[in-house]
C-alpha cells in the first residue's frame, strides 16, 4: 500500500487506483486482536492475584514473572525462526496463566510462614525447601507434555509445533524466574506481618491498585457487550449512530462501572469477606474430603463411570478440523447454462454485483466474466465474484459476519436469478488449501465408462446431496454435453489447394480471436496492437466460410476461402477434462448445514455417494477434506503421548513407579469436562480443541502435583496416611485455587472474542476455559482418594518401608473410619 501511494504521485493526470483484493488487513486485524486479548488476560491474572494475595508488594512478585517469561520466549522464538503469528500469540496468551503459577507458589509459601511469624528472609528460605520440588515437577511435566508436539508432521504439526515449543519455553523461564528471582524479590520485597510500618500506605496503593484493573477490565471487557444496548439507546438521541460510536459509549460506561467495582473490592471489609469465605470453604472442602476418603472405594466407582463418559463424550462430539472464519471477503461461484456467451454471463454478473451493493456489509465487489473460481478453468457460461466486506470494525454486529451475509447473498441471488447456478462461499480457512471453504470430493472413472456416464453419476449426487438436510450448496461444474461449434477441415483438400494448415489456424486466431502485433509509443505511452475481425464478421457459422486463406502457389497467389476447405457443425463435449491420480473425474463441491461440523457433512456426503457410483468409479477426498482424514487420530495418540512422557517424569521425580498414578489419574477428567464445553458451545473437536486437550494434560498434573508432593513428605515425616493427605488438602488449596482462576481467567477474553479470528481464539479459549475449570473442581477432590488408595496399595506390598499407621487399617474404608474420632 505504501509503495502505490508513492507511486501515485507519478500517475498521469485523471488516473487513480484502487486495492480490490487484499488479504493483509484480516491478518494484521487478527494479530492486533491476539494483542489486545494478551493485554486483558494480563489484567485478569493481575486481579486474581491482588485479590487472593491482597498485598501489593506479594502481587508485584508474579505480575514481574510475565514480562520476563515473555522477553525470554521472544528471544528464543526469534532463535528458531518463529513469526510473531496467531499460533505463537496464542500460545502466549496461555503463557500468561502459567508463567504466574510458579512464583505464586512461592509467593504464597513465604507468605504462609511470616504469618508464623519468620522474618522475610527466613520465610523465603523455608519456603523454598518446600516448594522447589513441586516447581521443578510442574516445569518437567509441562515441558515434557509438549515434546510430542515437536515430532508431528503435515498440517497438523505445523499448527502444534510453534504453539506447543512457545508454552513450553515460556514455562521453562517461568520455573527459572521463580528459583532464582521471586525468591529474591520476596526476600527483598515483603514485609514482616508483626510490627511494619506504612500499612496504611500498602492498603492505599493495594486499593489504587484494585482501581486500575477494575477501570481498564471494564473498559475493555464491557465496551463490545454492552455496544448493541448502547447503540438502541443512542438511537433515541442521534440520527444513524455508528457503532464504533456506541463501542465507544459502551466504553466510558464500563470504565465508571470498573470503577466502581475495584473501589468496592479494594475495601478492607471486602478483603475480609473475601477471606472469611475462603476459610470456611476450606473447611467445608476438608470436611467433604475426609468424606470421601472414607468411602474411597465408592469414589473409585464413581471415577470409573467419569471414564466411560469421557469415552462415549469424546466418540459422540462431532469432529472438524480448522474452523470456518470470517476472512473479510466471500467467493461468489457462478454456473450459466451450457453454452452461455460471455455477454450473457457478464449482465449476470453487473445484477449480482448491485444486489450485493446493497448489503451493509458490503464494501465492493469484484466480478469476472468467463472464470471459474472452482475449477480454475475459463469458459464463456462461467463466472466468479469477490465480495470484500466492510473492515472488522465497521461489522461487530452479528447479521454483519461474514457466514451471515453470504446466508443472505445467497438467498437473495436464489430468488432474484433463476438464470443458472449461483453459490457463495466463505474463503479457505488456511490460504492454498482449497480453493473456497467447504468440503469437496472427486469421483473418478477409472474403468473409462465414457465422459456421459460420469455425468450422470455426478447428477445423482448433486441432486441426492442437496436433499439431506445436513448437506447444503452440493453442486458440480463438470458438464459433459456443453454444445461446441466443430470445424472439420480437410487436410487432403488443404494440401492439394497449397493451403499451409498453419496459415488456416492464424487465420482462425486473427479473425475469432485475437493476435498480438506490436507496440509503439506514443504520448509517452506505450500502446500495444491486436489484430481481431469486427464482431459483426464473427456472429454466424456462415462467417467462417467467408474467410479466406492465401495459398503458396505460384504467383499469382489466389485466396482460398475457408467454406471450401472445411465444414462446421454443432457437437456436444465436455467443458474441459479434469483428471485425478490420471483418471478423469468430476469434482463436487458442498458445505455443512447448520450446526453440521466438516466431520460429519464428510460422513454425510460419503453415504450419498457410495450408493451412485458404478463398479468401476472411486471416489477421492481432496483439499481441506482429505487433509482432515490424513490427519485421523494424530491429536489422539500425541494425548496418549503427553501421558506417557508425563508419568515417566514423575516416576524418575519420585523414584516410584506407583505414586505418579497419584497425579495422572486426574487427566481424563480434563478432556471430559473439556468436551462438554465444547458441546455447550455449539462447536466440535478440531484441531485447536485438540492443542488444548494438550494444554490441559500438563495444567491438569500441576495441581495434583501440589497435593501429591506435599502428602508424600508428610508421609516421609511419619504422618498417618489419612493425616497426611488431609493435611495436603487443606495446605494447597489456596494455592491451587490461586493458580487455577489466574490460568482461568487469563484465557477468558479468548472466549468471549471477537472480531478478525476469533473462531480460532473462541475454540481453543472454550476447550481449555472449560477443562481447566472441571478439572480444578474434580482434581481437588479426586487425587487426594488417588493418592490414599495408592499409599494404602504401597503399604501393603511393603509395610516394613513405611511409617506406621497410627490406627489398624487393613483398607482405605476402614483406615479412614478408625481416624473418623479424630479432630480435623
Amino acid at each position: 500500500e505504501d509503495k502505490m501511494a508513492e507511486l501515485k504521485n507519478r500517475f498521469p493526470p485523471g488516473v487513480d487506483y484502487s486495492i480490490v483484493y487484499n488479504t493483509a488487513p484480516f491478518i494484521q486485524e487478527s494479530i492486533n486482536e491476539v494483542y489486545k486479548t494478551l493485554f486483558d488476560a494480563v489484567l485478569l491474572v493481575a486481579f486474581v492475584v491482588l485479590l487472593f494475595l491482597q498485598n501489593w508488594r506479594s502481587a508485584i512478585i508474579p505480575l514481574f514473572a510475565v514480562p520476563v517469561a515473555i522477553v525470554g520466549t521472544f528471544v528464543l522464538m526469534k532463535a528458531a525462526n518463529f513469526s510473531l503469528n496467531n499460533l505463537t500469540l496464542f500460545g502466549l496468551v496461555l503463557a500468561i496463566g502459567i508463567v504466574v503459577d510458579d512464583a505464586i507458589v512461592v509467593v504464597e509459601a513465604v507468605e504462609h510462614h511470616m504469618e508464623h511469624g519468620k522474618s522475610p528472609r527466613e520465610a523465603t528460605i523455608l519456603a523454598m525447601s518446600q516448594v522447589s520440588g513441586p516447581v521443578v515437577a510442574v516445569a518437567l511435566v509441562l515441558t515434557a507434555v509438549f515434546v510430542p508436539c515437536a515430532f508431528i508432521t503435515g498440517i497438523t504439526g505445523q499448527f502444534f509445533r510453534q504453539f506447543a515449543l512457545t508454552i513450553a519455553v515460556s514455562t521453562l523461564i517461568s520455573a527459572f524466574n521463580s528459583l532464582t528471582l521471586s525468591p529474591a524479590l520476596s526476600a527483598l520485597l515483603l514485609r514482616s506481618h508483626h510490627g511494619t510500618k506504612g500499612g496504611g500506605w500498602d492498603k492505599v496503593i493495594l486499593w489504587i491498585g484494585f482501581l486500575l484493573i477494575g477501570a481498564g477490565l471494564g473498559y475493555r471487557l464491557l465496551s463490545t457487550a454492552l455496544a448493541p444496548w448502547v447503540e438502541q439507546v443512542l438511537g433515541h438521541f442521534t440520527r444513524n449512530p455508528t457503532y464504533e460510536q456506541a463501542s465507544l459509549a459502551a466504553g466510558l460506561a464500563g470504565l465508571v462501572i470498573g470503577l466502581i467495582a475495584g473501589m468496592i473490592v479494594g475495601t478492607p471489609w471486602a478483603l475480609r469477606a473475601v477471606n472469611v469465605g475462603f476459610e470456611r470453604a476450606t473447611g467445608g472442602y476438608a470436611r467433604a474430603v475426609g468424606g470421601l476418603l472414607r468411602v474411597s472405594v465408592l469414589v473409585l466407582v464413581v471415577y470409573g463411570g467419569l471414564l466411560f463418559m469421557t469415552y462415549w463424550s469424546f466418540t459422540e462430539t462431532p469432529s472438524g478440523f480448522i474452523p470456518e472464519q470470517d476472512k473479510g471477503y466471500l467467493l461468489v461461484n457462478v454456473q450459466l447454462p451450457d453454452a452461455a456467451s460471455v455477454g450473457r454471463t457478464q449482465r449476470i454478473m453487473e445484477r449480482l454485483e448491485q444486489i450485493a451493493l446493497k448489503d451493509k456489509g458490503v464494501d465492493h465487489t469484484v466480478a469476472i466474466a468467463g472464470q471459474s473460481l472452482l475449477l480454475n478453468a475459463t469458459a464463456p457460461n462461467f463466472g466468479a465474484m469477490y465480495v470484500m466486506l466492510k473492515g472488522f470494525h465497521e461489522r461487530m454486529r452479528p447479521e454483519l459476519s461474514g457466514p451471515a451475509i453470504a446466508d443472505r447473498l445467497q438467498s437473495q441471488f436464489q430468488n432474484e436469478i433463476q438464470e443458472g447456478i449461483i453459490n457463495v462461499f466463505g474463503a479457505p480457512p488456511v490460504e492454498g488449501l482449497g480453493t473456497a471453504g467447504g468440503i469437496k470430493i472427486v469421483v473418478e472413472d477409472r474403468g473409462a465408462t465414457g465422459l456421459e456416464n460420469l455425468q450422470g453419476t455426478a447428477d445423482r449426487i448433486v441432486q441426492e446431496g442437496n436433499t439431506d438436510p445436513r448437506l447444503t450448496g452440493v453442486f458440480t461444474s463438470f458438464r459433459a454435453n456443453t454444445p461446441w461449434l466443430f470445424l472439420n477441415i480437410d487436410r487432403t483438400q488443404a494440401k492439394t489447394m497449397g493451403v499451409s494448415m498453419t496459415d488456416v489456424f492464424d487465420t482462425l486466431q486473427v479473425y475469432l480471436g485475437s493476435l498480438y502485433v506490436n507496440d509503439f509509443n506514443k504520448f509517452g505511452r506505450t500502446w500495444q496492437v491486436n489484430v481481431q475481425g469486427d464482431a459483426q464478421f464473427r456472429k454466424q457459422i456462415d462467417d467462417l466460410k467467408q474467410l479466406k486463406i492465401r495459398n503458396n502457389q505460384p504467383p499469382p497467389n489466389n485466396m482460398v476461402p475457408l467454406g471450401t476447405l472445411a465444414t462446421a457443425q454443432y457437437v456436444n463435449g465436455p467443458v474441459m477434462v479434469v483428471r485425478y491420480n490420471m483418471y478423469p473425474a468430476a469434482a463436487i463441491n458442498a458445505n455443512a448445514g447448520p450446526g453440521v461440523s466438516s466431520g460429519q457433512a464428510i460422513t454425510e456426503l460419503e453415504q450419498v455417494v457410495q450408493p451412485q457410483l458404478a463398479p468401476s468409479m472411486r471416489p477421492e477426498w481432496t483439499e481441506l477434506a482429505l487433509l482432515q482424514l490424513q490427519t485421523g487420530n494424530t491429536a489422539l495418540i500425541v494425548f496418549v503421548l503427553a501421558v506417557v512422557l508425563v508419568f515417566l517424569v514423575l516416576a524418575a521425580q519420585y523414584e516410584s513407579w506407583s505414586l505418579p498414578l497419584a497425579v495422572i489419574l486426574v487427566v481424563p477428567m480434563c478432556l471430559l469436562c473439556s468436551i462438554v464445553g465444547v458441546t455447550i458451545g455449539r462447536m466440535d473437536i478440531n484441531i485447536f480443541t485438540q492443542i488444548g486437550f494438550v494444554v490441559l494434560v500438563g495444567l491438569a498434573c500441576k495441581n495434583a502435583i501440589l497435593i501429591v508432593e506435599y502428602a508424600k513428605a508428610q508421609r516421609e515425616a511419619g504422618v498417618p496416611r489419612f493425616e497426611a493427605t488431609l493435611e495436603a488438602c487443606k495446605l494447597r488449596l489456596r494455592p491451587i485455587i490461586m493458580t487455577s482462576f489466574a490460568f482461568i481467567l487469563g484465557v477468558v477474553p479468548l472466549v468471549i472474542a471477537t472480531g478478525a479470528g476469533a473462531e480460532m481464539r473462541q475454540t481453543l479459549g472454550t476447550a481449555v476455559f472449560s477443562g481447566m475449570l472441571g478439572v480444578t473442581l474434580f482434581g481437588i477432590f479426586l487425587t487426594p482418594v488417588f493418592f490414599y488408595v495408592i499409599q494404602w496399595i504401597t503399604d501393603r506390598r511393603g509395610r516394613g518401608r513405611t511409617a506406621p499407621e497410627a490406627v489398624p487399617a487393613e483398607t482405605p474404608t476402614d483406615a479412614a473410619t478408625a481416624v473418623t474420632a479424630k479432630p480435623h
